[in-house]
């Protein structure tokens, strides 16, 4: 096992990059549309990132929420937003493509994971809902990805930690699994120790409130139960105290 634990946050924002960076994780997966699992940021965003960050960046390529069944159209979408981060020195990309039995899309993804080279390449929890986890692992892996974001086919890794080590066991070192999905400073000790795993992923968010002084607390622009004058983003701080939790319950097996 690895003498130091590997913390990935998810960041929906520049700010969130940074606060991860600042935290002392070594890489962000960076999203837009986290209430919809994470969608491709705007280029902007990338742009912003690529040149603020020391630490690895890596992008999620996901046009849309909902399924992991694409059309043509979206594949295409993909491919170009592939190509738009090699061009501006991304680090890593992250997708997830299954067909419509629930198998990986083993073509298409195989077809991303070349384009992308010499980029590294997350396959994300578009595994969690493919329909047999032994294979499916073993497509990502034939497929080129070099790691697997995954919570065990669970609502949240803690619960998926079962299957989240026999994962680990199965890949060996051809591909690294990452547990996420409910990685939190309570739960992270115990993950460590039931998957054996030595990366992470986790949001590490907090409320951060709204410097607005005028408040029309009549309209909302978002859904039910959305504070418009409050925002999560990515606490260094909570990221230092996730990392120092799992190193000490590394240090302790």
């Amino acid at each position: 096992m690895s003498t130091a634990i590997t913390l990935e946050i998810c960041a929906g924002s520049l700010a969130s990059c940074l606060a991860a960076q600042e935290g002392g994780a070594v890489r962000v997966e960076l999203c837009d549309n986290l209430l919809e699992g994470g969608t491709t940021p705007s280029f902007g965003t990338i742009a912003a990132a690529r040149d603020r960050l020391w630490i690895t960046l890596n992008v999620i390529i996901r046009p849309r929420g909902g399924d992991f069944l694409y059309s043509d159209d979206e594949f295409e979408v993909m491919r170009r937003d592939i190509l738009a981060c090699k061009k501006i020195g991304v680090d890593g990309v992250v997708i997830g493509l299954l067909t419509a039995d629930g198998d990986i899309d083993v073509a298409r993804t195989r077809e991303l994971v070349q384009l992308a080279t010499p980029m590294q390449v997350t396959f994300h929890r578009a595994f969690d809902v493919a329909r047999n986890p032994q294979q499916a692992l073993e497509d990502v892996i034939a497929c080129g990805c070099n790691r697997l974001l995954s919570s065990g086919q669970e609502p949240s890794a803690l619960e998926g930690a079962t299957l989240l080590a026999q994962l680990r066991e199965q890949a060996g070192d051809r591909l690294n699994v990452m547990p996420g999905a409910g990685v939190r400073a309570n739960n992270i000790a115990e993950l460590v120790r039931q998957t054996g795993c030595n990366e992470f992923h986790t949001s590490a968010r907090a409320p951060l409130p709204s410097g607005m002084r005028y408040r029309n607390e009549r309209v909302k622009m978002g859904g039910p139960g959305l504070d418009e004058y409050s925002v999560l983003e990515t606490s260094a701080a909570l990221t230092r105290e996730i990392i120092a939790l799992a190193n000490q319950a590394l240090q302790a097996d």
